[in-house]
């Protein structure tokens, strides 16, 4: 009897026991906002994913090779991603620039931490039912000057002001698409000048069936001084692990004779 009373109360607390912890797994996914999965661009970064979860992190590392008509430039990148409370993410980012010629004739730029971004993204629309989500930021970056002018001339050559709206909209279960748009005012510190340009970028992606892979194609548009310039980057983004992810971006001027094909890498990592 003892021996059977023991297995129906041990039967009755694991049931219990069960009963609760499915009870606080669905408290946790029903306290979870809304979120729209979309596949966003390799080259133009987002500040975090479009409706952001409070907790969420990245770090991302990337390397570019530019050919320029008389150099080439390497650009390699840090940043620190993350959203402190729901639907709100801020974005930590470090811009190393190298130069080499090819060209004995020309003078180059010199080497440099071309610049700091501080950036925040806020989702303010998040539909699940029309998988769309509209989201406004601001990014703020610090210009520096060349290393060898370290201590010679004023570290902060120059800030730019870039505020910014992003729309993207999910298409059934692959297709993507986003705009990401917004002025751009550069402040010259020495001649104390201000100038305005604007970016129109756009991206349509297509995710791989029962994969986190995807394929696509970015257009880079600039309109400066009335003139337009864009970039077509095709891209791919291959998932290693669930934490770890590759993308490889090809760059094709458009409208821009002083830059020739460009690569870039980016290595994403989700702790």
């Amino acid at each position: 009897m003892i021996t059977i009373q023991h297995h129906i109360l041990r039967s009755l607390t694991l049931g219990l026991a069960g009963i609760i912890s499915i009870g606080i797994l669905c408290a946790q996914s029903e306290s979870l906002p809304a979120k729209v999965s979309h596949a966003e661009p390799l080259y133009l970064d987002l500040v975090r994913d479009l409706g952001a979860r409070k907790g969420e992190k990245e770090i991302n590392a990337g390397i570019d090779f530019r050919n320029h008509k008389n150099y080439h430039q390497f650009v390699s990148l840090v940043e620190y991603e993350f959203a402190p409370v729901n639907r709100l993410g801020f974005e930590a980012e470090a811009d190393f620039a190298f130069f080499r010629k090819t060209n004995d004739n020309t003078e180059i730029p010199g080497n440099k931490l071309e610049g700091i971004r501080l950036s925040t993204q806020y989702s303010f629309f998040v539909s699940p039912k029309y998988q769309t989500t509209l989201a406004i930021g601001y990014t703020q970056i610090f210009e520096l000057t060349d290393f060898h002018h370290y201590g010679k001339d004023k570290l902060l050559t120059g800030t730019v002001y870039n505020p910014f709206f992003v729309a993207a909209k999910r298409w059934g279960k692959s297709f993507h698409t986003l705009i990401y748009t917004g002025p751009l005012v550069e402040h010259d510190f020495e001649k104390k000048s201000l100038d305005l340009s604007w970016q129109i970028n756009t991206s349509v992606m297509y995710t791989i069936p029962q994969t986190h892979h995807f394929i696509g194609i970015e257009f880079n548009k600039e309109i400066h001084h009335g003139k337009f310039e864009m970039t077509v980057r095709p891209q791919v983004k291959i998932k290693i692990n669930h934490k770890t992810a590759l993308g490889i971006v090809a760059g094709l001027p458009v409208h821009n004779n002083a830059e020739s094909f460009s690569s870039f890498f980016r290595l994403i990592y989700e702790p």
